[in-house]
């Protein structure tokens, strides 16, 4: 059984920074493809970047790109979501995610088989 565990969430102001973590346990997930969800409240839950096995083929929201940086270390069994330049708009509840397969096909939630459950981001204007 996998399980997914997020810390790192937490209050920020605008223009700040996080760096939000997924330890995964239960088994290695080294061959898993994985990546980051975030709900926010009344809106659907979306892909905000995502990760391939390999570590080198990486997915970026267009809200998110060019301030927030996927990384994984298959050697711990973690991944890391590096926030920076934080927005009121990135506020929302951050999932860690991962597959079955070791790729994306079309970074929806449908694809997911494993999740987190959940940290809270809070960016302050």
């Amino acid at each position: 059984q996998v399980q997914l565990v997020e810390s790192g969430g937490g209050l920020v102001q605008a223009g700040g920074s996080l760096r939000l973590s997924c330890a995964a346990s239960g088994r290695t997930l080294s061959r898993n493809a994985m990546g980051w969800f975030r709900q926010a409240p009344g809106k659907e839950r979306e892909i905000v970047a995502s990760i391939a096995w390999t570590g080198t083929i990486i997915y970026y929201s267009d809200s998110v790109k060019g301030r927030f940086t996927i990384s994984r270390d298959n050697a711990k069994n973690t991944m890391h979501l590096q926030m920076n330049s934080l927005k009121p708009e990135d506020t929302a509840v951050y999932y860690c995610a991962a597959r079955k397969s070791g790729y994306w096909t079309n970074h929806r939630a449908s694809e997911v088989d494993y999740w987190g459950k959940g940290t809270l981001v809070t960016v302050s204007s």
